[in-house]
């Protein structure tokens, strides 16, 4: 590592480090809220300071308490642990600290999140820009409505979107040891990652990179190995969490929400268009496993995303932080043309028309269904319709081992 990464290394976290202090002065000391993040906080707090599992109806209790001030009613979040045991572990020096600060360490942690997802999808599309651009663009993934709503819950759904850019550029840059361990860490939320995960595994199999696969195992294989030496029942109790999950949790994917919600079509409908859409992902997959096309595999990780996410059984909206992906291609395209300010433009435009969806639909403290809805189908859409401009201008990824690059 050279002089000046060290020092650009240490500039980031004084950076880092001011604006926590300044976030628990300004925010959290007055209003420590990010429930989301709350509850795993709490649920590891619970077992490193009490000594009692995440997941036991103790550690539930202490959730709901700090969110309601006793424990939740029928129709309320319960506020289950529901997160893979190792999350406890990463998450465990925070539990020392009092929530205040442990929530301004988090509110800095997603956005720096944001900004590193951001920047590894610069780096993936090898496109440099001016400093005023660059600016406008972490704006606006800093005030968007998914990456904003993301921060103010406490969405370890970000962190996850971060790893899950910078594998995909680490992948690109044939760094797949470090690919391999940041993919490891997605699995925090297996929900995020449940598509992506096995076709990277696949893929990297297929083409030979060895070393991104074992290095992903052996890092999985570390985190689940200290999950079950610190908890040996932990796997079966996450189960039972899950399977409850549901049934305080009212919205399910975006194929729910329009064709059961909306369109009360019920199971069979919903099924079949769940089925249409995984063989569309199956036809994408054949042909780069089975026929090895080099030019559609971003195309095709960027499709899994986003049917990820419109398919699966649960979802949320910070969630799809994720879409920048496809946005980041479409504003280089754009750029190239001399457009990027005009690209910039419908992207602030299309965020203030999402924050007045959610501003004029709002139920209580609740989002409106409907912001389940354009953005997943508005996505599929524009990647199926211009596949070939992927096919002929994405980034070309080594479909063979190669050393790893320094």
């Amino acid at each position: 590592m050279t002089l000046k990464n060290v020092l650009f290394a240490f500039f980031v976290l004084v950076v880092m480090g001011l604006n926590v202090l300044m976030t628990y002065n300004a925010l959290t000391s007055q209003f420590a809220a990010q429930n989301d993040f709350l509850s795993r906080w709490e649920g590891a707090r619970t077992f490193f300071v009490d000594g009692e599992s995440p997941y036991s109806d103790t550690a539930t209790r202490n959730i709901q308490t700090m969110i309601y001030g006793r424990s939740a009613v029928t129709g309320e979040d319960e506020g289950l642990f529901v997160y893979p045991f190792y999350t406890a572990i990463l998450i465990a020096p925070l539990v020392f600290l009092p929530y205040a600060w442990a929530a301004a360490f988090i509110i800095v942690l997603l956005e720096a999140s944001l900004i590193a997802g951001l920047l590894a999808l610069f780096g993936l599309f090898s496109w440099r820009m001016r400093p005023l651009m660059l600016g406008a663009w972490v704006l606006w993934a800093l005030f968007g409505y998914f990456g904003a709503r993301g921060i103010l819950l406490g969405q370890l759904g970000l962190v996850v979107y971060a790893f899950q850019m910078l594998a995909l550029w680490a992948l690109y840059k044939n760094r797949d040891v470090l690919a391999g361990v940041l993919l490891s860490l997605v699995t925090i939320k297996p929900q995020m990652s449940i598509l992506l995960v096995p076709f990277l595994l696949l893929w990297a199999w297929r083409v030979g990179r060895y070393r991104f696969v074992t290095a992903f195992l052996g890092a999985w294989g570390v985190l689940m190995g200290a999950s079950f030496i610190l908890s040996p029942s932990w796997f079966g109790d996450w189960i039972v969490q899950v399977q409850r999950y549901p049934s305080y949790t009212r919205d399910g994917s975006p194929v729910w929400v329009l064709i059961q919600h909306y369109l009360g079509l019920g199971d069979v409908v919903e099924g079949g268009i769940n089925a249409l859409l995984l063989g569309l992902l199956a036809w994408a997959w054949y042909g780069v496993l089975v026929q090895r096309r080099e030019e559609t595999f971003l195309w095709t990780v960027t499709l899994t995303l986003i049917l990820t996410h419109t398919i699966v059984l649960k979802t949320a909206t910070p969630h799809f932080v994720v879409f920048t992906l496809p946005l980041v291609f479409y504003g280089r395209e754009w750029a190239r043309k001399g457009r990027d300010w005009a690209f910039m433009g419908v992207l602030f435009v299309v965020m203030i028309a999402i924050w007045a969806h959610f501003f004029f639909t709002i139920e209580g403290n609740l989002e409106h269904l409907s912001l389940f809805l354009p953005a997943p189908f508005v996505m599929l859409g524009l990647v199926w319709l211009t596949r070939v401009q992927w096919w002929e201008r994405a980034p070309r990824f080594s479909f063979g081992a190669k050393g790893e690059t320094s």
